[in-house]
């Protein structure tokens, strides 16, 4: 038999779940799922579009978890965390964890030791100073997974996984990248795939914890 984690719910699996318990959410909770759930289903139609397939289900991770909008990257990593801490403390069942480390541990360590998607290889490619050992810092990055996986810290996986896909989100965000490109095309397959997989379950972790603050979206509905 095999050990690999089970496929979470997909859009129809987690809208029929939302009919059946969004009368017992929170406003804000409501609004971050309802539009989380409308962006999976959008990507779940991109079968054939990678690009397009990963800024979708990056928006509708952006649904579920953010707050006000900062362009403040060292910000925005510590909102990441935060987000993070409280998935891994309510996941029970390891959900997450068992994504990473069973479903995409190859598509993962292809991602960690891809130069192109570390941001400090960008700032040395840029000429900032200060950056000349971005190598180091990616073999050491690279370390502190096999570290987190063996203590099984899922907030340190998911932020240094996160960290990667946040590279390849402003890559495709502000133009940094062509469509359909035949270069480096690796990150983008497997970051949409792994996104994929766990935006399901981040969705699913939010509904089952209702009573938990997720905070207040910044875009809230004005009439």
């Amino acid at each position: 038999m095999s050990n690999a984690p089970q496929q979470p719910l997909d859009f129809r699996g987690l809208k029929d779940k939302q009919r059946e318990l969004r009368k017992g959410f929170p406003e804000a909770l409501g609004l971050r799922v309802h539009r989380a759930i409308s962006w999976l289903f959008r990507a779940e139609c991109e079968d054939d579009d990678d690009d397009v397939r990963f800024i979708l289900l990056w928006i509708g991770f952006n649904s579920a978890y953010a707050g006000e909008v900062s362009h403040d990257v060292a910000n925005e990593r510590g909102i990441f965390k935060s987000y993070f801490d409280v998935l891994a403390e309510l996941d029970r069942e390891q959900r997450i964890y068992n994504c990473v480390w069973e479903r995409f541990p190859e598509q993962i360590d292809v991602l960690l030791k891809n130069k192109y998607v570390f941001a400090p290889f960008w700032n040395h490619a840029n000429g900032r100073l200060g950056s000349e050992g971005w190598a180091e810092s990616l073999s050491a990055s690279q370390r502190a997974v096999g570290h987190a996986l063996s203590d099984r810290d899922t907030t340190r996986i998911l932020s240094i996984v996160f960290d990667r896909l946040y590279v390849l989100r402003n890559q495709l965000l502000h133009g940094g990248s062509t469509w359909d490109s035949a270069i480096n095309r690796n990150q983008v397959h497997d970051g949409a795939a792994i996104l994929g997989w766990l935006l399901p379950i981040f969705i699913d972790i939010m509904m089952d914890n209702p009573k938990r603050d997720w905070g207040k979206p910044f875009y809230p509905v004005v009439e």
